[in-house]
């Protein structure tokens, strides 16, 4: 595996801690996907699920551009891959590419980082229309957290059965 994860702080403030634990977590993702071809990254190891190392890294660009660019920013943009809102879709990675998965993802990434350091506080709110709330920054770098060990985890489980590979 080449791809490093930043060691999250034991003594840092609240904000500092949330945005290294989130890129830890970012980092994560990345390094279950470290060396393998884009068809070992559409393999669906865990049959009956459909779920991949693509899919995950597709769903994760659309949940970093949903949280921070159209909640916190307020931009009024699509989803990646449905203009209809489907989240499901991204996870369809039938066709995809290591490619066009991580120029996504990774583009995502760099837009959450802008408007995280760009905020002025973790107090700062955005709506998210899902739940009829305003919901705050530091909310959603909780959330992003979340959704990134929950699926870490199925990138555990995925990795494993395409090649042994296990680990952090």
């Amino acid at each position: 595996m080449t791809t490093e994860r930043p060691a999250p702080p034991v003594r840092a403030n609240e904000r500092e801690t949330l945005r290294t634990y989130l890129d830890f977590h970012r980092a994560t993702l990345a390094m279950k996907t470290d060396g393998l071809c884009d068809e070992d990254l559409r393999r669906q190891a865990s049959p009956p699920s459909t779920l991949s190392l693509l899919g995950l890294v597709r769903h994760m660009a659309e949940v970093e551009r949903t949280w921070f660019r159209r909640v916190i920013n307020g931009e009024d943009i699509p989803l990646v891959w449905s203009a209809d809102g489907d989240f499901q879709v991204a996870y369809d990675a039938s066709t995809a590419t290591r490619a066009e998965a991580f120029d996504a993802w990774q583009t995502e990434v760099a837009h959450a980082r802008r408007i995280e350091r760009e905020a002025a506080s973790l107090d700062v709110t955005g709506y998210q229309p899902r739940w009829g709330e305003h919901v705050s920054l530091r909310l959603v770098m909780l959330h992003l957290i979340h959704e990134y060990a929950r699926h870490n985890g199925h990138a555990d489980f995925l990795r494993e059965a395409i090649d042994g590979t296990v680990g952090p």
